[in-house]
């Protein structure tokens, strides 16, 4: 992996309660360009931040060291984690929210994840989308970005159609806990897994559901706890 650009921001604090990093959150800036992402995310005013920046040439920028706690989650939950700034890494990819993703930007990507991966003994499925942990919130980084692309390369996972279950049991069972409305989980579900899926739920969406829980089981308590 090419050593990223350094561009400190000063939003960042002491990651809470010792938290061990055990995600990696991936984001879209929906801002016009990578200059004026990279001017909000270090402004103190915003008081928003992100690890990493890449932009659509992919270019890598550092922004907060990763022992420290970005501002990047917000409020949301995955798994039993609730303070997701303090357990994880924010990568934020430059990207308007509704156009693909370049070829350049998705192998700085796959690269950086790599390291990351390797670095802090992280398994492919700790990499999660901020629509993942804040459903209903937030898309980012929406139904362009390729996860299954991201799967296929160890980056990430992608779920095998099996018996179905419930839909929603298992989506929390696979890390989907924070306390929204069912409809909310299935459409940051679909933004993810199945994109333009439409309408309620599907036996597709189950047969998934299921897979990832079989697999890729998280510690959950109850949603909000």
């Amino acid at each position: 992996m090419t050593a990223p650009l350094t561009h400190p921001s000063p939003n960042f604090g002491d990651r809470r309660g010792d938290a061990p990093i055990s995600l990696v959150v991936l984001h879209y800036t929906a801002m016009s360009s990578a200059q004026v992402s990279l001017a909000r995310l270090c402004d103190p005013a915003a008081e928003v931040s992100a690890h990493y920046l890449i932009g659509e040439e992919g270019d890598l920028c550092s922004l907060v060291a990763e022992e420290a706690r970005a501002w990047h989650a917000g409020a949301g939950r995955w798994g039993d984690v609730t303070d997701v700034n303090s357990a994880s890494i924010g990568i934020e990819l430059q990207n308007d929210g509704a156009s693909p993703y370049p070829e350049a930007q998705m192998a700085a990507l796959e690269g950086l994840l790599g390291d990351l991966l390797a670095r802090h003994g992280l398994p492919p499925e700790a990499v999660i989308a901020h629509s993942d942990l804040a459903p209903g919130r937030k898309s980012d980084p929406g139904p362009r970005f390729d996860w299954r692309r991201l799967a296929q390369r160890g980056r990430a996972v992608w779920p095998t159609a099996r018996a179905q279950g419930d839909f929603l049991s298992d989506a929390r069972a696979f890390g989907y806990t924070a306390d929204v409305e069912p409809e909310a989980i299935l459409t940051a579900f679909r933004h993810r897994f199945r994109p333009g899926a439409t309408g309620p739920v599907s036996p597709e969406d189950a047969a998934l559901a299921a897979d990832l829980a079989a697999r890729f089981p998280v510690d959950v308590s109850a949603p909000g706890a």
